[in-house]
């Protein structure tokens, strides 16, 4: 891996694993790539970590149908819920595809560089 690439990717990395939104899995293979990094098995946690991130990116139609549902209401309250919900519809209406809580917009970045980390 190209070495500005290898420095963004763990720059983003570290924020990933300090955003409220990341998920435990998430965060676990983030710490998993970043001992790996620079050692012999950077390739081999690198397709690792990005299943991962793929796995746990939230498409925006995912996340407007969980907002909009019985368990979002659950989970997020109602009020916070129909809020979450209405600013998916947002994001789709302008063209986005994913989620933009903090750990899904990082992952979105990483996953920008998915090319150039393989």
């Amino acid at each position: 891996m190209e070495k500005s690439v290898l420095d963004f990717v763990t720059e983003k990395t570290k924020a990933l694993i300090e955003a409220p939104t990341c998920s435990s899995e998430a965060k676990a293979a983030a710490k998993a790539w970043l001992e790996a990094a620079g050692t012999d098995r950077e390739a081999e946690e690198t397709k690792a970590y990005l299943k991962e991130l793929e796995e746990d990116i939230m498409p925006i139609d995912q996340l407007i149908a969980f907002a909009s549902s019985d368990q979002g209401r659950q989970y997020f309250g109602a009020e916070k819920a129909e809020e979450i919900a209405a600013h998916g519809k947002e994001i789709k209406a302008s063209g986005g595809k994913y989620c933009d809580c903090p750990a899904c917009a990082i992952v979105a970045e990483i996953l920008e560089k998915k090319e150039q980390m393989q």
